[in-house]
């Protein structure tokens, strides 16, 4: 699930920042300081340091059966966690489409369940954190009883077997001084011990959203490139499109013709990965599609232009970000933008919002072209440049590419006639 997806890659690492920040100090503090202590300890008592090492053992076995538990508890937290955070986020992703469909209280039904399944997975890891935190005090409290009892039955020369050593008030007040520190760090070990085990849950799950393997550096193109679609298939699972066999020489332009759904588009989004293939290749310069980037090297005019809250250039240089206002200005009044400009009055500081709200069909599809101007790639994908607009409109737009597509390989999916002819060769789909 998407929403489950972005919810682990967001919230999983803010759980990284007790495991690193509490867990791992406190744990390299745990080894180093009950040794220090120990040593410290056998100046005044071989023998109550002795005690200390040996209850190490109960004290460990503790940590590691409660260690076991937390594991398996904060696993199903985090589980519950991402499901409740992936099925909000998808449902405000559907909102319209709920709301159309009157079924906000079955939402709110799900969404209650999942919370409730949250926080009972969280009552869980609650009680193994108590429960542990409670065996790993008494431990502590008892190796600590212990010492005070050798130190002082020792004191009183009452001790059940015969004394190796005989402790004086001093050394006896020394070790019994040292025994609670000997215990502390790894007392504040298992406080933290909770942190570790979100932690290591978190990383098993970021680990399964990140790629096995790192991907191989691709080929980038270094100019207008040769296009082929071998034998290919785009398969969408129920709908299967194709197979397609095209060529496109370097540097020429094609159009893409053909009846409505017969895989014009599907084409196109192919060449960008955008498509899966079924079977068959699509080659770049002979390369697999797969290891050339594109990237960065694609000039696109789509059938809808997206919008940016932002000003007119700001739309148009999202093409480009590094590109001057002269750039802009220049490919604005060239894409035929000039004319709505001067209407407006405030030039390329006009002010859109996400939707293009304010500019008509025919001025949208110039922002487009704009933008395929100023990116000055060497391969353009032009998805119905003109369609739905008027014939001035559209034979407006047909002789701006004409010009502009020289030189470079272009690929024009359209049912115009008028737009096919200004392409090197057309082929038609069927």
């Amino acid at each position: 699930m998407l929403g489950e997806a972005v919810a682990d890659a967001v919230d999983r690492i803010e759980d990284l920042g007790g495991f690193h920040s509490r867990f791992l100090p406190l744990r390299r503090a745990a080894v180093l300081s009950p040794l220090i202590i120990a040593i410290a300890a056998a100046l005044g008592s071989w023998i109550a340091s002795a005690i200390m090492l040996a209850t190490l053992v109960p004290f460990a076995l503790g940590m590691a059966l409660a260690g076991t538990a937390a594991a398996r508890a904060a696993a199903r937290q985090l589980d519950a966690l991402s499901r409740l955070s992936g099925l909000f986020v998808d449902r405000v992703r559907a909102l319209p489409v709920i709301v159309g469909f009157g079924a906000q209280e079955r939402i709110s039904r799900h969404l209650a369940d999942a919370t409730r399944e949250v926080a009972a997975r969280t009552i869980d890891v609650l009680k193994v954190a108590f429960v542990s935190s409670a065996v790993i005090e008494f431990f502590a409290a008892l190796s600590v009883a212990l010492v005070a009892l050798y130190c002082g039955f020792n004191l009183l020369g009452i001790l059940p077997f015969p004394a190796p050593e005989k402790l004086s008030l001093g050394q006896a007040l020394f070790v019994l001084v040292l025994a609670p520190e000997f215990y502390l760090p790894m007392r504040r070990l298992a406080a933290a011990y909770h942190d570790k085990q979100v932690g290591e849950a978190a990383v098993e799950r970021l680990e399964a959203l990140a790629p096995a393997v790192l991907p191989a550096p691709k080929v980038a193109i270094e100019g207008p490139p040769a296009l082929r679609f071998d034998g290919v298939v785009i398969d969408y699972g129920e709908t299967a499109i194709g197979p397609f066999t095209l060529d496109v020489a370097a540097g020429t332009s094609l159009a893409l013709r053909g009846s409505t759904g017969i895989g014009k588009s599907s084409l196109l989004h192919a060449l960008l990965g955008l498509a899966p293939i079924g079977k068959g290749r699509v080659l770049i310069d002979g390369r697999d599609a797969a290891d050339v980037a594109l990237s960065g090297h694609v000039g696109w005019a789509g059938q809808s232009v997206a919008f940016v809250p932002g000003t007119l250039a700001d739309n148009i240089r999202l093409a480009r970000p590094d590109a001057e206002d002269a750039a802009v200005e220049a490919v604005a009044h060239r894409a035929g933008l000039g004319p709505m400009i001067e209407a407006r009055g405030q030039g390329l500081a006009l002010p859109l919002d996400h939707r293009g709200s304010g500019l008509s069909g025919g001025e949208r599809r110039r922002v487009g072209i704009a933008r395929v101007l100023l990116k000055d790639a060497p391969l353009w994908l032009l998805d119905e440049p003109t369609a739905d607009l008027d014939a001035g409109s559209a034979a407006d737009i047909a002789r701006i590419l004409a010009s502009a597509a020289k030189g470079r390989t272009v690929l024009i999916v359209t049912h115009s006639t008028e737009l096919a002819a200004i392409a090197d060769s057309e082929a038609v789909l069927s």
